[in-house]
Parts: structure tokens; sequence; C-alpha cells
């Protein structure tokens, strides 16, 4: 009965990280710089707090953003810069724009997609945002970024993509 607890939150874990992530990579899609990042940020912080709902852990929006904006940039600087980059190469017209949003899209996807895996690793552990500690989960957040890349190249790739 515990295991299919057990595999009932993870499942649906799967799914949240899963919407969260192509909503990512649409997020990246809006020419506008700045918001792309805003629109990136919340539909992270609400990928957050639906997981925190399937593990019945308490929510709170400001540590929530605290974590996320430590794990992220403490963790990927140059990539959290090539994100800022990407999002302010949109005010290029035309060939900045486009490479922009390509670029924004897929450092979207990738990170949406490590974040839930690094949560969804701590909430499986008995973690709680509370006692969540980015430096323990840097190496596996490096990790599953890097397997990131690799969903996100396969959503690219997928002529059913929709989210």
């Amino acid at each position: 009965m515990e295991d299919n607890i057990e595999n009932d939150k993870l499942s649906s874990s799967d799914g949240i990280i899963k919407k969260s992530m192509i909503a990512s990579m649409g997020a990246g899609l809006i020419p506008i710089p700045i918001v792309d990042i805003v629109a990136l940020s919340g539909i992270q912080l609400k990928m957050l707090h639906s997981l925190t709902e399937v593990y019945e852990i308490p929510f709170s929006k400001n540590v929530g953003k605290s974590i996320i904006s430590s794990l992220v940039g403490g963790v990927l600087p140059t990539y959290a810069a090539a994100g800022i980059g990407a999002s302010l190469a949109k005010l290029i017209p035309i060939g900045g724009t486009a490479v922009g949003m390509m670029t924004m899209s897929s450092f979207g996807g990738t990170s949406t997609y490590a974040i839930g895996q690094v949560f969804v690793k701590h909430f499986e552990s008995g973690g709680t945002l509370l006692n969540f500690d980015v430096e323990k989960m840097q190496e596996y957040f490096l990790s599953a970024f890097k397997k990131g890349e690799e969903e996100v190249k396969q959503e690219n790739s997928s002529p059913t993509s929709s989210a």
C-alpha cells in the first residue's frame, strides 16, 4: 500500500515537472526581455508549490523563491548569466530576438526540470522547505541540469509536443 502511495507521488511529481518544463520552454519564447524571466520564475514557483502539495509539505512563497534563486544562481552562475543574456539579446532586432528566444527557451526548460528533480529527491528523503540545504544539493542539481538538457532536446524533437 505504501509503495503505491510513493509511486503515485513520483508519478504526480513527474507530470508536474514535465508540464512545468514545457511551460518554461514556452516562457522563454516571450519576445520581451525580462518579462520572460518573470514568467519563468512564476512557473518554477508554481511547480514548487504543486510539488509541496503532492508531498503534503507546508509551502512558503518567500522561502521557495529564496531557495530557487540560491540554487540556480549559486550553482549555475554562468548558466544564470547566460539566461539573463539570452533575455537581453531579445533587444537586438530580428537575429538577437530569435537567438535569445531559443536560448531562453532551452535554459528555462532545463533549469525547471533540474529544480523539480532536486525538490522531489529532497521531499522523498523526508525533507521540507525549511531544512533544504542548497550546498548539499548542488552536485545533484548539476547532474539533473545535464539530464534536463537531454529532456529539452527530446521534447523539442518530439512531433507531438504540447503544453
